[in-house]
């Protein structure tokens, strides 16, 4: 699905739920449940999130911060040469990367400033690194996807944000499993247990064509539906 109806249909769900068994929905809940729901596709450097949090004018200014680099190296490099260019010119070639492998860069140089500085605040932010660094590495809808995600993201909310009371983490888990949910409708599926190859996959749609657009046209109602009929006695 879409990253759009993913955040409709997981967010929309999640905090019907959370309604409907008695649990008070919080601001935190809210934004964990809407970031969970595409968090899965953060091996996808092109995926919603990612183009969101690394949007690309911020590629365009690592861009030029990496011309500048390799322009700096070859100059005051000299008395290396011809090192100095050789380095210079590695450097420039990764500014000139697709948008796609920068990114990843990215996300990699990101997960690893966590694991080196980052668990110095919170020691979590070691394993948030380990895993950023890991979904540059895995293919698409690989091991984002499997119910082994499902836990360690639901125990890693659970860990950081159990003094907030259960909303946050519950809705995380759920909205993040309402997405595996969701990509398992599709012709590709989800390989849910690695190494294991059996795959969850119902067929019903294929992302982008006309019956996936009526498919996902489909759950967006089912999910007002049951939003209506989650919170509707909250103002009747």
């Amino acid at each position: 699905m879409m990253g759009r109806t993913h955040i409709i249909v997981g967010t929309g769900i999640s905090l019907s739920l959370l309604e409907l068994g008695g649990i008070p929905i919080t601001v935190p809940a809210v934004a964990i449940a809407l970031v969970s729901s595409i968090l899965p596709d953060i091996d996808e450097p092109n995926s919603l999130l990612v183009t969101r949090v690394i949007p690309n004018w911020l590629l365009r200014i690592v861009q030029i911060a990496l011309i500048i680099l390799a322009l700096a190296v070859g100059i005051y490099g000299m008395a290396h040469s011809p090192w100095n260019w050789i380095l210079a010119a590695l450097i420039a070639t990764v500014s000139f990367m697709p948008s796609r492998s920068l990114r990843q860069w990215i996300m990699f140089f990101i997960g690893l400033g966590l694991i080196v500085y980052g668990h110095s605040f919170h020691p979590w932010n070691l394993l948030v690194g380990s895993l950023l660094i890991l979904a540059t590495l895995v293919p698409h809808r690989g091991l984002t996807h499997t119910l082994y995600a499902i836990a360690v993201w639901t125990f890693l909310l659970y860990g950081t944000t159990k003094s907030y009371g259960d909303a946050v983490w519950i809705a995380g888990g759920l909205s993040y499993s309402l997405h595996l949910l969701a990509d398992s409708l599709t012709s590709r599926g989800i390989r849910p247990l690695p190494p294991f190859k059996w795959k969850i996959k119902f067929k019903l749609m294929s992302t982008g064509s006309k019956q996936g657009a009526w498919v996902e046209i489909f759950f967006i109602g089912v999910t007002f539906i049951i939003a209506w009929l989650s919170f509707s006695p909250l103002f009747l």
